[in-house]
């Protein structure tokens, strides 16, 4: 269904778009409880889920690759939000605390590059936060919405592509167990939906999160070649 910024911004606007929207903030807030002071980046589309993160950041930018778009975003009323390479992000290395990446992985056709992207520019003690719709879930298999567009991941997926890019997951949750319908009923329902789902169906969410931490390894110490000694030998007789 999503084919540019202008169709997540319609969805996220319509009745199940709002529901969807605050189950997975809710899911979010679990994970991520506290960002006072830090330096919040999201790549995608992840302004639906910014706002109530933005307030204690000490900043918080938006970055929309080529291949979507870009619509102005700002909770304040300044611009935050911003066109990009998603393989060439223009920050420093070591410059961002916590990176969301929502409507991203699953699209873009640089998942490794990107991924390398965002460990340069993680600090230290960093953290990544990954939202992909789920292969077993109800919603990667319907094309109205934007969770039915390009390529879903299991946890499974989603933790060992995260490995294979120096990546080590540490946290993981679910979210979006309503069905994707517009009947009011169901949507009236959604956070008893929730509720059951977490406890009874996790593997069928209709988004997995995954949060890792960047692996740091320490420069191999290179060895030594033992030092040579001068020894003095006394000249031959006669010499």
């Amino acid at each position: 269904m999503a084919s540019d910024v202008v169709d997540l911004r319609d969805f996220y606007r319509t009745i199940l778009g709002q529901v969807a929207r605050r189950m997975i903030r809710t899911a979010i807030g679990h994970v991520w409880p506290d960002l006072h002071g830090m330096r919040l980046l999201g790549i995608g589309y992840p302004t639906p889920f910014l706002a109530p993160l933005a307030p204690d950041t000490e900043r918080t930018v938006a970055l929309m690759p080529a291949s979507l778009g870009v619509l102005g975003w700002s909770p304040d009323g300044r611009n935050l939000a911003a066109l990009a390479d998603e393989a060439e992000l223009p920050f420093a290395d070591y410059s961002i605390d916590r990176v969301l990446l929502v409507h991203a992985l699953e699209t873009t056709e640089q998942v490794g590059p990107m991924l390398k992207e965002i460990w340069r520019v993680l600090a230290g003690g960093g953290r990544l936060l990954v939202v992909v719709p789920n292969r077993r879930g109800i919603w990667a298999r319907l094309d109205h919405t934007p969770f039915g567009s390009g390529r879903p991941y299991t946890m499974s997926q989603l933790s060992r592509l995260l490995r294979d890019e120096r990546f080590t997951p540490v946290a993981s949750g679910t979210a979006l167990f309503i069905p994707p319908a517009r009947k009011r009923m169901i949507l009236r329902s959604a956070a008893a939906w929730e509720r059951i789902g977490k406890r009874w169906f996790p593997t069928f969410a209709g988004v997995v999160l995954v949060e890792a931490t960047k692996q740091i390894y320490a420069k191999p110490t290179l060895a030594r070649a033992p030092r040579r000694r001068l020894v003095y030998a006394p000249a031959p007789h006669g010499l």
